[in-house]
């Protein structure tokens, strides 16, 4: 047994060794996300570029482009900025099955929730328990005032744990927000890393499955979960360190050796 945990150990640490360098940051939203300096406005840039993350990837940029361009300063304009301009803003919008409705929807409630509690951040704090052994409590918490700030119109772009969803969208925002290191650009200084879970996409399944983290075929929450419990043995104080280099090969297959 202690002869697997070393095997697997070393995999994963020759993954992150070889990856987690800001090289191979691009292709991925996050890119864009590092742009904005400012806690408050990238919090905001990463919600919609994680809720946008579907496709592929050079279709997921052009998409976050054409909606955080529209923006010079993004808190103070989604603050001052009416939900009928929003409509009017965005009457052009679409990717995917997402509409100009469903995302000025979206914006509309982000600027709602950064104006009643001050920031997202503040707003998912509220949810978080010190109970909780994971984000997906707060997060559930957090997903339903987004939801009712729209009117329930930004269904399409909020997805909730309390569905079942895999939420992969959502708990790669929370890594942008909470781990901070050469990657990820973090902010959320007041949630600890080792509640996060993993978001499980394609490539997150291939290599888990690999390494023998699951078993399991489908990428949904209870396979998130699995995951996480199983780097939580390698890493307990964050789990989720691993999650950008697992998915790298996938992205820079070359790069292998």
């Amino acid at each position: 047994m202690a002869e697997l945990f070393d095997q697997v150990h070393r995999q994963l640490e020759d993954l992150y060794s070889l990856y987690h360098k800001k090289e191979y940051i691009s292709p991925d939203p996050l890119e864009i996300v590092r742009r904005y300096p400012g806690r408050e406005d990238r919090e905001i840039a990463g919600l919609v570029a994680s809720s946008l993350a579907l496709g592929r990837v050079q279709c997921i940029l052009q998409a976050v482009e054409k909606v955080l361009s529209r923006f010079k300063n993004l808190k103070d304009d989604l603050l001052a900025v009416s939900r009928e301009d929003l409509v009017n803003l965005f009457s052009d919008f679409s990717y995917r099955f997402f509409s100009g409705e469903h995302i000025s929807s979206f914006l509309w409630a982000a600027g709602q929730v950064a104006r009643r509690y001050g920031s997202l951040e503040a707003c998912f704090l509220d949810g978080l328990k010190p109970e909780d052994e994971t984000v997906l409590p707060a997060l559930c918490r957090f997903t339903e005032v987004l939801f009712r700030e729209s009117g329930g119109s930004a269904h399409m772009l909020v997805t909730s744990p309390n569905k079942k969803s895999a939420c992969k969208r959502h708990l790669l925002f929370l890594r942008w927000m909470i781990r901070k290191d050469e990657i990820d650009p973090g902010g959320w200084d007041s949630v600890s890393p080792s509640l996060l879970v993993v978001p499980v996409d394609t490539h997150m399944l291939r290599v888990s499955r690999q390494l023998g983290l699951t078993s399991r075929k489908q990428a949904d929450l209870s396979t998130a979960l699995e995951i996480t419990s199983s780097l939580r043995i390698y890493c307990p104080e964050d789990p989720v360190k691993y999650d950008f280099s697992m998915t790298r090969p996938g992205i820079h297959p070359s790069i292998e050796s």
